[in-house]
C-alpha cells in the first residue's frame, strides 16, 4: 500500500513551494467561482432564447482550444480535456438546475408521488418542483394516504419498492382522475404497465431511469420510456421535463426493454454476487489483496463492494421479476460449466477458440472498450 510521509519529515525547503500551490489553487478556484457566475447568465438566456443547454460544436471548438493551448505551455492536452470535460458537465448541470431548457409557459400541475420518501421518490420530487409544480408526497410514514393523494393529482408517480408496485397500481388506479397520467419507475415493465392499463382508464407510461437516485447529476443519465397508452400529450409533456433536466429519452416497448435488463442487470448483478460469494466462501482477505492489486481486480472489487452495500431486497426484486431471469441464468451457468472443464482440462485450444468467438462477437466494440476502459483505469489509479 502507499506510504504516506510524516508531516514533520517534510523537507524545509518543499514548504514555501506547497503554500505557493495552495495559492494558485485558490486562484483556480476563484476562476472557477466566476465561470460559474457566468454559466448562470448564460442559463438566463438560453431560457429567453430556448437555444438548449448543449452545443456540441461549441463544446468541441472548447476542447479543441483548450487542448491547444495546453501543449503550447507544456501541459498535457489529455489531461486538460479530462479537466475541462468535467467543467462542462458541470456547466450543463448548472444550466439545467436553473432551467435553462425548461418549457416555455408550462402550467403547473399537482403531482403524486406514490413513495415519495424514497430516494426515486424525492429525486422526482426535487425535479418537479424545481419547475414549478406541486408536489404532494405519500408514503407509509405520511398522514395523508395513497388514495387521498392522486385525488385530484394531475400526475402520479409511483416509486415504491418492486415488490409492493403491482399492490399500489390497484389501490390506487381506480382513484385517478380520468384525465391524469399515471406513470411508474419500476426496473421491469411487462407487469407494471399490464396492471396500470388494467385499473387506470387514463394515459400510461412505464419509466426507468437507469440510474439510482444517488447520482451526483442526472446530466446524460438515460431513462427508458414506455408509452403505453396516451390521451392527452403526457408523453410528450414528460419527456419535455426530462429532457429539460438533462436525462436522455430512450423510448421502447415493454418486451424489448425487459428482455435488455435482463442483461443489463440480471446478468451483471448475477455474475457481480457470484464473484462476492466466491471471495467470502474462500475467506479471502480482501484488504490485504488490496496490495497485490492490479486496476483491473479494484474496478471489479469496487463494484461487487458496492453492489453488496446496497439493498438485497432490491437486488432480489430486479433479478426475480424479469421475465427473462430463467433463460439468462441458465447460460450463465453452462457458460460457467464449459469455461471451469476448460480450465480444468488445461485446453488451451478450446480456451482460445472460446476466446476469439467472443471477441468477433463484440467487434469493434472490443477495441472501443479497451479505449475507454483504459481512460477509467489511469482514472482510478490517479485517485488511488
Amino acid at each position: 500500500m502507499e506510504q504516506h510521509n510524516d508531516h514533520n519529515s517534510v523537507p524545509d525547503a518543499l514548504i514555501p513551494l506547497r503554500e505557493e500551490i495552495d495559492q494558485i489553487d485558490h486562484k483556480i478556484l476563484d476562476l472557477l467561482a466566476q465561470r460559474n457566475d457566468v454559466v448562470g447568465r448564460v442559463a438566463e438566456v438560453k431560457k429567453l432564447t430556448g437555444f438548449g443547454i448543449r452545443d456540441y460544436a461549441r463544446e468541441t471548438s472548447l476542447l479543441k482550444d483548450r487542448g491547444d493551448r495546453a501543449l503550447q505551455v507544456g501541459i498535457s492536452s489529455s489531461v486538460i480535456e479530462s479537466l475541462f470535460r468535467v467543467i462542462l458537465w458541470a456547466s450543463r448541470d448548472r444550466q439545467a438546475a436553473l432551467g435553462a431548457d425548461a418549457p416555455k409557459e408550462m402550467e403547473s400541475k399537482t403531482i403524486a408521488i406514490i413513495g415519495g420518501h424514497g430516494g426515486m421518490g424525492q429525486l422526482l420530487s426535487t425535479l418537479f418542483c424545481d419547475y414549478g409544480h406541486t408536489v404532494i408526497l405519500a408514503d407509509i410514514d405520511t398522514a395523508i394516504t395513497n388514495v387521498e393523494a392522486v385525488k385530484e393529482a394531475d400526475v402520479i408517480a409511483i416509486t415504491v419498492p418492486i415488490a409492493s408496485t403491482i399492490d399500489v397500481i390497484k389501490e390506487v388506479g381506480p382513484h385517478c382522475k380520468k384525465d391524469a397520467l399515471l406513470f411508474d419507475v419500476t426496473s421491469t415493465k411487462a407487469e407494471p404497465i399490464e396492471a396500470m392499463l388494467d385499473y387506470f382508464e387514463g394515459s400510461v407510461i412505464g419509466t426507468h431511469p437507469l440510474f439510482g437516485p444517488s447520482v451526483h447529476s442526472l446530466q446524460g443519465q438515460r431513462i427508458a420510456v414506455v408509452c403505453a397508452r396516451d390521451v392527452a400529450q403526457w408523453h410528450k409533456w414528460l419527456c419535455n421535463i426530462f429532457n429539460a433536466r438533462g436525462l436522455s429519452i430512450l423510448d421502447t416497448t415493454a418486451a424489448e426493454h425487459d428482455k435488455a435488463m435482463s442483461i443489463v442487470q440480471v446478468l451483471t448483478h448475477q455474475t457481480t454476487e457470484i464473484l462476492g460469494r466466491t471471495i467470502q466462501k474462500l475467506d479471502v482477505d480482501v484488504r490485504r489483496t488490496l496490495e497485490f492489486t492490479s486496476p483491473i481486480y479494484l474496478m471489479e472489487l469496487l463494484m461487487a463492494a458496492r453492489h453488496f452495500a446496497q439493498s438485497a431486497d432490491l437486488y432480489a426484486s430486479i433479478q426475480m421479476n424479469n421475465p427473462e431471469t430463467s433463460h439468462v441464468l441458465h447460460a450463465l451457468k453452462n457458460a460457467g460449466d464449459e469455461l471451469r472443464e476448460i480450465v480444468l482440462n488445461k485446453d488451451r485450444d478450446r480456451f482460445r477458440t472460446l476466446f476469439t468467438q467472443v471477441h468477433d462477437h463484440f467487434g469493434n466494440f472490443s477495441e472501443q472498450a479497451l479505449e475507454q476502459s483504459s481512460f477509467l483505469i489511469d482514472r482510478l489509479v490517479e485517485r488511488g
